[in-house]
């Protein structure tokens, strides 16, 4: 069964930083591009950013462009989001998604696995 799996999230304090981690078991992440989305309450899910499958090419929503980043070792069948100052309005649900590509990474339909979540609140 293809299942995969998000950890790292928790409280932070304004200017905090965490390290989300997707995880993939019953197969390899090595031949697909992984997304992140966020949703927060009453909000729709948007995309935070994707990773090409080779890792040579990653993309960020505007909001978390110089704060947020994506990698992922392939040897550790992982894709982290590495997340620094973080905002309040960065409080959210956090989903990584297995796709084919990053042509459309915001779109939710592009993808064909989804997490279930970890919850990210910042807040003082």
């Amino acid at each position: 069964q293809l299942q995969v799996v998000e950890s790292g999230g928790g409280l932070v304090q304004p200017g905090g930083s965490l390290r989300l981690s997707c995880a993939a078991s019953g197969f390899t992440l090595d031949y697909y591009a992984i997304g992140w989305f966020r949703q927060a309450p009453g909000k729709e899910r948007e995309g935070v950013s994707c990773i090409s499958s080779s890792g040579s090419s990653t993309n960020y929503v505007n909001a978390v462009k110089g704060r947020f980043t994506i990698s992922r070792d392939n040897a550790k069948n992982t894709v982290d989001l590495q997340m620094n100052s973080l905002k309040p309005e960065d409080t959210a649900v956090y989903y990584c998604a297995v796709g084919s590509m990053c042509s459309r990474w915001f779109v939710v339909r592009e993808y064909d696995y989804w997490g279930q979540g970890t919850q990210v609140t910042v807040s003082s």
